[in-house]
């Protein structure tokens, strides 16, 4: 497979998960969201941020597929999507196999008596 591909595939796969954990308000509102559904005052309150800005976050949390929103007459509802989270979480797990793999080669190679 050509670099060119690898590269396309991984940015679809990861980056929109890994963008929307990148800052510490969105990790707090996926943590909040990690319980259960709830309200956007609910899983957006106590961040010290501007309303205005609690939008930008969400937006970017429903654009990258991490929070779904369901609105039911003025309540909004906020859920937690972890197909998308799992997608991400996938990728790292295969990359904590091939570093680990990388690591036991040096591990062996330096335990090696090396003649001087």
């Amino acid at each position: 497979m050509a670099r060119s591909s690898v590269l396309a595939i991984v940015n679809h796969i990861v980056n929109d998960p890994f963008r929307a954990l990148s800052h510490p308000i969105r990790r707090g509102i996926v943590e909040r969201l990690a319980a259960g559904p709830a309200t956007v005052g609910d899983a957006t309150s106590g961040f010290g941020v501007s309303k205005p800005a609690i939008s930008k976050h969400l937006r970017v949390l429903e654009e990258t597929g991490v929070v779904t929103r369901v609105i039911d007459g003025r309540t909004h509802r906020l859920s937690l999507d972890t197909l998308a989270l799992g997608e991400a979480a996938d990728w790292m797990d295969r990359q904590r196999v091939l570093w680990g793999r990388l690591f036991d080669v040096i591990d062996d190679y330096l335990k090696e008596d090396m003649p001087l």
